[in-house]
């Protein structure tokens, strides 16, 4: 794990920001074992060979989580917004996620990365 996106994370100001980020960031890793984390725009990056698979990123009441190479996953109906090729799972403060499914479909998009 990148000590720079474990610092992201750490100072976020919300405490649920950091809960639901340090959460997503568990799913990434074990959707693909052999991710590779990095900041980039200022928000953690996360890449299988070379190739953009998940971003997470906050705003003032909210934690997006970007899952790339979407475009062929059956998503759960109202949860994803965003364009095919990448869906964006928008999540406030007390929203869950349901994680094995979220690494199913982690897993499923970065699959031909």
């Amino acid at each position: 794990m990148n000590p720079e996106v474990t610092d992201f994370i750490e100072a976020l100001k919300e405490p649920w920001q950091g809960e639901l980020s340090k959460n997503l960031r568990e799913v990434v890793h074990q959707a693909i074992p052999d991710v590779h984390e990095r900041i980039q725009y200022k928000k953690p990056h996360f890449l299988k060979n070379g190739k953009y698979a998940a971003v997470i990123s906050t705003s003032k009441n909210a934690v997006s989580f970007t899952i790339f190479n979407a475009a062929e996953l059956e998503l759960p109906e109202g949860k994803f917004d965003g364009p095919p090729e990448r869906k964006t799972l928008k999540l406030h403060e007390g929203d869950t996620f349901d994680s094995e499914q979220l690494v199913s479909l982690v897993s499923q998009a970065s699959y031909s990365l």
